[in-house]
C-alpha cells in the first residue's frame, strides 16, 4: 500500500488489504538499513488471522521516499502520523533492533493506544562503536560485511536456516545493499545519539514482550536486564543459539511468541 504522509509516498506492506480500524492491528517496524520485507513472513500470519497488518518502510528506506530521519524521536513522530492517518485507537507494536527503540519512543508517545509491545534483540541506550559509524560513513561495503558478521550467531553464519533454499548470510547482505548508503549510516548514528529508551520504556503501560538471542553480539543479552526491569509485566524469550537476526535465525520461535503475546 501506499499513501502521502507529509508530501512524501510512504509504502507499507499490508498484505494487499485495506485498513479497518475496527479490526486488531500491528505494525512491524524494521531495523538500521533494512525494509519492511524483513517482516513479511509474520505478516502474512496476522493477516490471514483478520488483524490489519502495517509493516512499514521508513522515509528513505524500501519504497519509501524522502530524507532518511537522523533520530529515533523524529522516526516516532513519522509512525504516529501513518497510525493517525488510519484512525488506529489500538496497535500492537513491534520492532527490531532500531525499530526496537521507534517502538519504545511511540509506546510512550501514544499511551493507551499501544495495546501490546514486542522488543527484539533491544537494549537500552544502544552503543554503536566507532569502527562501525566509521565503515558505515565512509566504507559502506566493509560496513554490511561487518554488520553481517557480527548479525549472525557463529554457528548459523555457516548455514542451517529452517527454511529450504535461504542462505542467511547472502540475503543480508543484498539488503543492505538494496539500500542507499546514506540511510544505514544515519540510522547507526541515530541509535547511538538515542538516550530516551530507559525513561520512554518506564512510561510504556501495555505488556510487554522481549525476544532476544542467546549469542546476539550486537545486542548482548547480558545488556538487556536494566531494559527488562524498567518495562512493565515484561517478559523475555531466550533464542537458543541465534544471534542479532532473529527473524531469520529462528523464524517459528518468533512467530510463536508473537502469537503468544499478541493474540
Amino acid at each position: 500500500m501506499k499513501l502521502t504522509i507529509n508530501n512524501e509516498q510512504v509504502y507499507l506492506y499490508t498484505n494487499n488489504k485495506e485498513i479497518d480500524p475496527s479490526k486488531p492491528s500491528v505494525m512491524f517496524i524494521h531495523g538500521a538499513g533494512f525494509d519492511h520485507s524483513v517482516w513479511t513472513l509474520f505478516a502474512r500470519h496476522f493477516s490471514r488471522h483478520n488483524w490489519n497488518v502495517l509493516a512499514i518502510d521508513l522515509p528513505g528506506h524500501g519504497r519509501s521516499s524522502g530524507a532518511t530521519l537522523t533520530s529515533i524521536e523524529a522516526m516516532s513522530e513519522w509512525v504516529v502520523d501513518i497510525l493517525n492517518h488510519f484512525k488506529l485507537e489500538q496497535v500492537a507494536l513491534v520492532g527490531h533492533s532500531m525499530g526496537s527503540l521507534i517502538t519504545l519512543e511511540t509506546a510512550s508517545k501514544i499511551k493507551a493506544r499501544a495495546s501490546k509491545v514486542v522488543l527484539i534483540g533491544s537494549i537500552a541506550p544502544m552503543p554503536v562503536s566507532e569502527p562501525i559509524l566509521d565503515a558505515t560513513a565512509n566504507k559502506p561495503g566493509a560496513a554490511h560485511a561487518m554488520l553481517t558478521s557480527f548479525g549472525f550467531s557463529k554457528q548459523n553464519l555457516m548455514g542451517g536456516n529452517p527454511n529450504p533454499g535461504m542462505w542467511m548470510v547472502s540475503d543480508s547482505m543484498r539488503r543492505y545493499e538494496d539500500e542507499i548508503q546514506a540511510a544505514l549510516d544515519l540510522d547507526m548514528r541515530a541509535c547511538n545519539a538515542y538516550r530516551n529508551g530507559l525513561e520512554a520504556a518506564a512510561e510504556i503501560t501495555a505488556p510487554s514482550l522481549m525476544i532476544h538471542g542467546d549469542a546476539d553480539r550486537l545486542t548482548p543479552l547480558r545488556a538487556t536486564k536494566t531494559l527488562q526491569s524498567t518495562l512493565n509485566e515484561a517478559r523475555i524469550s531466550v533464542v537458543p543459539g541465534a544471534g542479532h537476526s532473529l527473524m531469520v535465525e529462528d523464524p517459528n520461535h518468533v512467530l510463536d511468541q508473537l502469537k503468544e503475546h499478541l493474540l
